[in-house]
C-alpha cells in the first residue's frame, strides 16, 4: 500500500547502493522516524481539524448556501487526473482512455491512528419517486395522485456502502456513476462521496471533475462537451475553489484547455494549482522548456506547479503496487538529469516541486491555509444568512409536521383557530380593512332611510274612506278602512326588505371566505371544503330567513300595538293630549289620518329594527356556529394527508426555508465547536 508524505517518507536523496555502510544508514533511518513523529503531530492538530470541519459542513449540505473552501480537480481527458487521485488515495478509481470521470467525486482523505484498518465509505443521493399511499403519510405531498390512487412524491434516496477492500473502490464508483449518470459515457453533476479512512494516507479534500472532451464519443450526445463545461465551470468559478489543474507535460501547456478555464475564472493565478503529469514521456531536449514552466516562468501561477510521475498503463498491467510505484517516482526523479533538482530537502517538503509526497503536503496546506483564511467570512455569511431565513420564515406559517400523529394534531390547531376567528367575525371581535359590521351598519341604514321615505300623510283617508264605506249609517267608522290602508301600505315594503337580505347575504359571504382564505391559505382541500359549507348552509338560512321576513309581514297584516304607544306616537304627531279616558271621543274620521301616520311610525320603528335583528341572527350568527361545527366534524375520520395537501408555491418556499435553517443552525454549531477545541488546543 501507497504510504504518504504526511504519515511515512525518507529523504529523496538517499544512499540507495549496496555499499552504504550500515552506521549511516540506522542514523537515516531514526532521522527519517523523528521527523516523521513530529510531523504527523504537528499536522494532526494543526492540519487535520480544519479540514474535518469543512468535511462536516459539505456533510450537512451547506455548500448549497454557500461556496465551502475545497480543491476542484480539473484536467483534459487522460490527462492523468485519475493516476493523481490514485497515487494520492492510496486505492484504485475508475480509469482509462475515455471518459472515466463521469460525476464529480468528492474525495476525502482520513489519517487514523491506533492500528485502524483500511475502510471506506462511499455515498450519494439518487433522486426517487416513491410511490405511496396518501392516507399513511402526513404532511404536504406536491404529486398529482395516479390512476392507482397513489401518489407520486420525489425524494433524495441517500446511497451508502461501507466496504474494508480497496480493491473494491473503482468497481463501486464505477457502479454509483452508472446508476447516477447511467451505462455508458453520460455524465451527472450529483456529488458522489468517497470517504477513505487508513493510516497511510494524507488528510486532504478534494473533487474530481469529468475530463474535459472535445469530441463526443459514441453514444454521447453532441453537447457533451459543453455540458462538461458547464458541470466543471460551477464549481471552479467559485472564489472559495482552489483549482487543481492536471497538465501533461508532453503537450503545450498554453493551449491546454483545463488551464485556460482556469485562468478564466482566476486570471490572476491567485487560486489555482497546476500539476504536470507523464514527465517521462517528454521528447528529448524539452527538459528547459518544462523546467521553465515548474519554476513559474511561463504561465505563473501564484501557488506554482508540482511534478509528478504515477503509475502508466504498463505498470498497472504489470500489476505494480503503488507503494512500488512511489518508489519509482522517487528513483525517476533522483536519476533524472535536469529533474532531480525539483526534489525536496528532507525536512523541507512543501518547498519541493516534485513527487506525489511532495504534493500531498502542498495540497494539504494550501487546503488549510484557504480555510483559515476564509472561515471568518464563512461565520458571517453564515451567521447573516440564518438571520435572513428566521425573518423570512415568520412571514410563512407554521405548516404540518411530516409525522401522521403531529399532522393531526395541526389540523386540530388549524380547525380550532378557523373557528375562533369565525366566532370573533360573528359578534364583530375580528377588525380587519374591511370591517364587517361597518359594511352591514351601512346597509341597514339604507334600510331604515327607505322606510322613513315611505312615510306619508294619508290625506286621501277621507276619499278611502268614502269609497270603502260599507252599510254604516253617515258618521259611523269603518275599521276595515283603516286596517286595508295600512296592509296595502306595509306590503309594499317586503321587496326591499328581501333585497335587504340578499345583499346582507353577499356581504356575509365576503367576509366569511376571507377567513376561509386566511386560515387554509396553503390547504386548497380545507378552502374548497370551507367554501362549500359556507354556500350550503348560507342557502339554507336564506330560505329560513326569506320565511321569518314573509312570517313577519304576515304578522304585520294584523294591526297591533300597546295603546299607551300608539298613544305616545299620536301625541307626538297631533301635538295634542290623547288619553285613554277620552275614549271613544278622539274615534272621528277627521283624525284618521293622523291616526294611520301614526300607526305606520310604529310599523317603521318595528321593521326598522326587527329585520336587521333577524338576518343578522340567521344569516351571520347561526351560520356562524353551524360553519364551526361542520368544520370541526372532518376530525371525524379525517384523511389528514387530503385535508392539508398543500399545492402552493408557499409551501415549496417554506420547506426549502425549513431546510436552509437546519443546515445553517448545524453549520454555526459546527463552527462553535471547532472554535471552542481550537481554543483548547
Amino acid at each position: 500500500m501507497f504510504t504518504s508524505g504526511l504519515l511515512s517518507f525518507s529523504s529523496p536523496n538517499r544512499r540507495n547502493s549496496n555499499d552504504d555502510d550500515d552506521e549511516d544508514s540506522d542514523s537515516s533511518q531514526n532521522e527519517s522516524q523523528q521527523m516523521k513523529g513530529a510531523v504527523h503531530s504537528y499536522l494532526e492538530k494543526s492540519i487535520r481539524p480544519f479540514i474535518d470541519l469543512i468535511d462536516t459542513l459539505r456533510s450537512v449540505g451547506i455548500q448549497k448556501d454557500l461556496a465551502l473552501p475545497t480543491i476542484a480537480v480539473i484536467g483534459d481527458q487522460s490527462s492523468g487526473k485519475s493516476s493523481v487521485l490514485e497515487a494520492l488515495s492510496g486505492v484504485a478509481l475508475p480509469r482509462g482512455s475515455g471518459m472515466v470521470t463521469r460525476c464529480p467525486l468528492e474525495l476525502r482523505l482520513k489519517k487514523v491512528t491506533g492500528g485502524a484498518n483500511w475502510k471506506a465509505v462511499l455515498s450519494y443521493r439518487k433522486k426517487i419517486n416513491e410511490f405511496v399511499d396518501p392516507s399513511f403519510v402526513a404532511g404536504p405531498i406536491k404529486a398529482g395522485k395516479l390512476a392507482n390512487g397513489k401518489v407520486a412524491h420525489p425524494s433524495n434516496d441517500l446511497k451508502k456502502f461501507e466496504f474494508g477492500d480497496p480493491s473494491l473502490v473503482e468497481e463501486h464508483v464505477a457502479a454509483a456513476q452508472n446508476e447516477l449518470a447511467g451505462k455508458g459515457v453520460g455524465i451527472c453533476d450529483e456529488l458522489i462521496t468517497l470517504e477513505v479512512m487508513s493510516p497511510d494516507v494524507c488528510d486532504l479534500t478534494l473533487i474530481d471533475l469529468p475530463g474535459i472532451a472535445r469530441v463526443p464519443l459514441k453514444g454521447q450526445p453532441e453537447d457533451i462537451g459543453k455540458q462538461i463545461k458547464h458541470l466543471i465551470m460551477k464549481f471552479i468559478e467559485k472564489q472559495a475553489t482552489i483549482n487543481l489543474v492536471v497538465v501533461p507535460c508532453n503537450t503545450d501547456i498554453a493551449t491546454t484547455e483545463a488551464l485556460q478555464m482556469a485562468q478564466e475564472v482566476d486570471p490572476e493565478g491567485i487560486r489555482t494549482v497546476a500539476i504536470l503529469t507523464k514527465p517521462d514521456l517528454i521528447d528529448k531536449g524539452t527538459e528547459k522548456d518544462i523546467m521553465a514552466i515548474v519554476h513559474n516562468k511561463v504561465i505563473p501561477l501564484h501557488k506554482g506547479y508540482t511534478m509528478v510521475k504515477c503509475r502508466g498503463q504498463q505498470q498497472i498491467d504489470q500489476k505494480i503496487p503503488l507503494e512500488e510505484a512511489t518508489q519509482i517516482e522517487r528513483d525517476f526523479f533522483q536519476n533524472h538529469d535536469h529533474f532531480r533538482d525539483l526534489l525536496p530537502s528532507p525536512n523541507k517538503l512543501s518547498e519541493g516541486k516534485a513527487t506525489i509526497e511532495c504534493l500531498a503536503v502542498k495540497l494539504t496546506q494550501n487546503l488549510v491555509d484557504h480555510i483559515k483564511k476564509s472561515l471568518p467570512q464563512l461565520n458571517q455569511q453564515i451567521k447573516k444568512q440564518l438571520w435572513d431565513v428566521k425573518n423570512e420564515l415568520k412571514e410563512y406559517e407554521t405548516g404540518p409536521p411530516e409525522d401522521l400523529k403531529g399532522a393531526k394534531q395541526f389540523l386540530i390547531e388549524t380547525l380550532k383557530r378557523f373557528s375562533d376567528q369565525i366566532n370573533s367575525l360573528s359578534s364583530g371581535e375580528l377588525m380587519s380593512e374591511e370591517n364587517l359590521f361597518v359594511q352591514l351598519r351601512a346597509e341597514f341604514k339604507k334600510w331604515n332611510d327607505h322606510l322613513n321615505s315611505t312615510k306619508t300623510s294619508f290625506s286621501n283617508s277621507k276619499k278611502l274612506s268614502q269609497k270603502n264605506r260599507g252599510r254604516e249609517l253617515l258618521g259611523f267608522s269603518n275599521y276595515r278602512v283603516f286596517e286595508s290602508v295600512l296592509q296595502e301600505h306595509v306590503a309594499k315594503l317586503k321587496k326591499p326588505a328581501i333585497e335587504l337580505l340578499n345583499t346582507i347575504k353577499d356581504i356575509i359571504i365576503i367576509h366569511l371566505t376571507d377567513v376561509v382564505s386566511q386560515c387554509f391559505r396553503n390547504y386548497s382541500v380545507l378552502q374548497n371544503t370551507a367554501k362549500d359549507k359556507i354556500k350550503n348552509i348560507q342557502l339554507t338560512q336564506q330560505e329560513k330567513t326569506e320565511q321569518r321576513i314573509s312570517e313577519q309581514f304576515e304578522m304585520e297584516n294584523r294591526v297591533y300595538t300597546q295603546d299607551p304607544i300608539y298613544l305616545k306616537v299620536l301625541n307626538e304627531i297631533t301635538n295634542e293630549k290623547f288619553s285613554e279616558n277620552q275614549l271613544p271621543f278622539f274615534d272621528k274620521k277627521c283624525k284618521y289620518s293622523n291616526m294611520l301616520e301614526a300607526y305606520y311610525e310604529i310599523v317603521v320603528q318595528r321593521m326598522a329594527d326587527q329585520l336587521p335583528l333577524m338576518i343578522l341572527f340567521f344569516m351571520l350568527k347561526q351560520t356562524a356556529e353551524l360553519l364551526s361545527i361542520d368544520m370541526l366534524c372532518l376530525l371525524d375520520g379525517a384523511n389528514v394527508r387530503e385535508l392539508l395537501f398543500e399545492d402552493s408555491e408557499v409551501s415549496r418556499r417554506r420547506k426549502d426555508l425549513r431546510e436552509r435553517l437546519n443546515r445553517l443552525s448545524a453549520a454555526q454549531e459546527a463552527i462553535s465547536t471547532f472554535s471552542t477545541r481550537l481554543e483548547g488546543i
